[in-house]
């Protein structure tokens, strides 16, 4: 049960204390706990000290893991509607995106709005408090997309930057996406304009972000590739897209352009600290050094890679080199899942076959889902649990069968695979408790989805 002591009618302040772990967003530490007030942490109780000043509330942690909120780096929302579809399974990423495209053009607002909040309470319930969404259809009315993401980021409580997407580049012009399902470079430069001026969050705190996202080299042409890069930076905001995904990418990247994937995003001016590149599977040494030396957030995407069959991302290096290392649960039409903590095991497990067992740990994977994904957004306020961050905390209970007999409670929380976090504060506010959602019908939003996801396979 979720256990708070009031001290006041009115809480202002609360104790997280003597949590049974807890990690920090960098390293295991043995402390009693935090104080959170006024959505920041404002205290961190050593061993076996208590708080300063008031204390209006008690959260006895005794029986759970504490750790920063967990960050995904990457997701399209919009996906949680063709999960598992037939047309799909089993395919390289070029085929399954020609599976999906002809349905995804047929996406409606409402659709949009279901599937938003269904990603963000998977992600809630899997410890998640912030999260990128890359979003790059705007087909059939769907102009507002953006609009739709923000109110549902809203109604469920999460952080979230939202990735204004793009596709421009039709098959016809030599691209992969159908002509449905792109936009011309016009309209899209004019709606990321309108999306920063309205969204886009500045400083401390933020809850709404917006970045700027042409989906790939392979559906954008290179002017609209530069014209974002312009805009990104007279606009101060960040960029991100697919990259060096898969060997087709390359083999596209060198037939069309006559260079490698990196060098393409290099020559279109986005070779930066303000960009992040999803997936990054195929980088060559020479590449990983650049990458580290511009410092470029690189997410690490382990199921959707495995699903696909693009390969292992090259995570230690990438890091050792200077790169910023996140992770993501990618769409749920190639994962299929938007679980982000069974993320974080599977990055953990995909990076040790990639090396060794030594060379990659479980702090690592935690570090990567926390404070390294922070990096990877441009946030230096949320992933770590430090005095002055956001007050945005995952506690883990280790109760289920699948950790009796476990010693070592944070490498439990992966090794023996947990999948719900029992409680989630996001800014200071629960927004999940003894494993529910707050606010959220969960058994409704459910059954609409079903329905919606029946109406889009059938193209109605």
């Amino acid at each position: 049960m979720f256990k708070v002591t009031t001290l006041t009618t009115q809480p202002q302040s609360t104790w997280i204390k003597q949590p049974l772990a807890t990690f920090t967003g960098t390293a295991a530490d043995a402390s009693d706990g935090i104080v959170v007030s006024g959505g920041v942490i404002t205290q961190i109780i050593g061993k076996g000290q208590s708080p300063t000043g008031r204390i209006d509330c008690v959260f006895d942690a005794r029986q759970h893991v504490l750790l920063p909120g967990l960050i995904n780096t990457h997701h399209h929302f919009y996906q949680t509607l063709t999960r598992a579809m037939p047309d799909a399974v089993n395919k390289k990423l070029f085929d399954w995106l020609r599976s999906l495209y002809p349905v995804w053009a047929g996406l409606s607002p409402e659709m949009i709005q279901s599937s938003s909040q269904v990603a963000l309470v998977e992600l809630l319930q899997s410890g998640c408090t912030t999260t990128a969404d890359h979003h790059y259809i705007f087909s059939n009315q769907l102009e507002n997309a953006i609009d739709l993401e923000v109110e549902a980021a809203k109604a469920i409580g999460c952080r979230v930057v939202l990735a204004r997407g793009s596709m421009s580049l039709g098959e016809e012009d030599g691209g992969l996406p159908p002509r449905k399902t792109i936009q011309c470079a016009e309209t899209i430069m004019e709606d990321s304009e309108r999306v920063i001026k309205k969204f886009h969050n500045r400083g401390a705190g933020a809850f709404v972000q917006i970045a700027l996202a042409p989906c790939s080299p392979f559906s954008v042409s290179e002017d609209l590739m530069k014209s974002t890069a312009l805009l990104a930076r007279e606009q101060d905001v960040r960029l991100h897209t697919h990259l060096a995904e898969t060997q087709d990418e390359e083999s596209f990247c060198l037939q069309r352009f006559g260079v490698r994937p990196l060098e393409y995003l290099e020559q279109m001016g986005w070779l930066h600290s303000g960009t992040w590149v999803a997936h990054g599977v195929h980088f060559n040494r020479k590449e990983i050094s650049q990458l580290g030396s511009a410092g470029v957030g690189i997410t690490h995407c382990p199921t959707s890679n495995m699903l696909l069959g693009s390969g292992i991302c090259r995570g230690v290096e990438l890091e050792h080199a200077g790169a910023k290392m996140g992770i993501g649960v990618d769409g749920s039409a190639s994962n299929d899942s938007g679980n982000l903590i069974t993320e974080v095991r599977q990055a953990m497990y995909l990076q040790k076959l990639r090396y060794s067992s030594e060379q990659f740990t479980h702090l690592d994977a935690l570090r990567w889902a926390t404070s390294g994904s922070a990096s990877v957004l441009g946030r230096t306020d949320i992933g770590k649990l430090e005095v002055g961050y956001c007050a945005d905390v995952t506690l883990f209970k280790l109760d289920e069968l699948a950790f009796a007999g476990s010693h070592d409670p944070l490498a439990a929380l992966l090794l023996c695979q947990a999948h719900r976090a029992d409680c989630v504060m996001v800014g200071g506010e629960w927004r999940v408790k003894d494993r529910e959602v707050i606010g959220v019908d969960v058994e409704r939003l459910i059954v609409r989805q079903r329905e919606l996801s029946l109406q889009l396979a059938k193209g109605l």
